[in-house]
């Protein structure tokens, strides 16, 4: 699975399912949005996590599993079980790791097993990484990976456009891996230990357009075992989590039912549609949205916009707008995704070139079952 295909199906509704192994990581990076560390313990219940996956059907599984943290190669037996459980009912796995391994010559035995268990790895790399991981180590751990059959993307981070630094990492990746490895880029974000520093990166949505969150299609299991609808930090970290955006727990619920509950929900589907800010302007413009995340996590809050939602997005024509919305973004295709979640001047990076500069990854489209449907 290449990153192209992974991004392209982000608007899709249940399509993927983030799992948060662990938030314990080795580095101590400024900019974590998770202010992951050794110290902390926080991380779901194992067995937990393997009969939430078990759960998955046929019918009912998501395309994609992105296995996260903290640093889930703290874990590899539990990550590889994982992505062993994930791939016996059809679901691919991605995983994401901040290289702390990268410091040893050779990939050790036990992480380079979990890492071909899944069918894609990705690599972070940025200024706050490098002054704990050298470039050179992580290039040279993530060219065995690739020389393993794994197809590999680096996850990239900056302060914005004008970052020098991003300038030249996403250059040098270029000259390595002759044009052939992807990479996916986005802004450093004021959540974790960037909060106290890192400033907004993007002026604020016009509340009279719709702007949908595809943000909201995939549910995110916390490093607590609550399943969220929703992976903004802020959401993930803070108790209590806003009704409409808790969608269960992995103690209690079984993947079908999260599923069913994202899919099902019409305030979820008017969020994935329009996007909160939206919602505020046309149903309650007297109401201060106070920015498009801390909106959205109001969202509940306010009678008029659930009852409005509610009136419009439940039954059929819920379904409808929320595939119609689905379907315009996949449509764009996967760059047009990250030219506006990410950095957008290096959102041509989300596909391979070749060294002559020809593309060699065409644009992901994803297949959209009906809400409330097996595929």
């Amino acid at each position: 699975m290449e990153l192209a295909e992974l991004i392209g199906l982000r608007p899709v509704p249940g399509a993927g399912l983030l799992l948060s192994l662990t938030r314990r990581c080795p580095l101590s990076c400024a900019h974590c949005s998770t202010a992951s560390g050794m110290s902390t313990r926080d991380e779901p219940d194992p067995g937990q996590l393997r009969r939430f996956v078990a759960s998955f059907t046929p019918e009912t599984r998501p395309d994609v599993v992105m296995l996260t943290g903290g640093e889930p190669l703290l874990l590899p037996e539990l990550a590889a079980e994982l992505g062993a459980l994930a791939r016996t009912a059809g679901s691919r796995t991605a995983l994401l790791s901040g290289m702390f391994f990268a410091r040893q010559r050779t990939v050790p035995d036990r992480i380079l097993r979990a890492i071909t268990s899944v069918d894609h790895f990705s690599a972070s790399l940025d200024a706050h990484h490098e002054r704990e991981i050298d470039r050179a180590d992580v290039f040279r751990a993530v060219r065995q990976v690739r020389d393993a059959g794994v197809p590999v993307s680096f996850h990239l981070a900056g302060t914005g456009p004008d970052d020098p630094y991003l300038a030249d990492v996403t250059a040098d990746i270029r000259r390595e891996f002759d044009g052939r490895v992807p990479s996916l880029v986005n802004e450093v974000r004021a959540f974790g230990r960037a909060a106290s520093w890192a400033g907004p990166t993007r002026p604020p949505p016009d509340a009279e357009r719709a702007l949908p969150c595809s943000m909201a299609a995939w549910p995110v299991v916390a490093f607590d075992g609550t399943v969220l609808a929703c992976c903004n930090q802020d959401t993930v970290d803070r108790r209590p989590a806003p009704a409409h955006l808790r969608l269960g727990h992995i103690a209690d619920d079984t993947w079908p039912e999260i599923r069913e509950r994202t899919l099902l929900s019409p305030l979820l589907r008017m969020i994935r549609t329009v996007g909160p800010s939206h919602l505020y302007a046309r149903h309650a413009p007297d109401v201060p949205a106070d920015g498009y995340c801390a909106g959205c996590r109001a969202l509940g809050e306010h009678p008029r916009i659930t009852a409005a939602v509610e009136a419009v997005a439940a039954g059929p024509a819920g379904v409808l707008l929320d595939l119609t919305a689905a379907r315009a973004q996949v449509e764009q295709g996967p760059v047009a995704l990250v030219r506006r979640h990410g950095c957008a001047p290096y959102a041509d990076l989300l596909t391979p070139r070749g060294p002559a500069g020809a593309h060699t990854a065409g644009r992901a489209d994803a297949p959209l079952p009906a809400p409330g449907e097996g595929r």
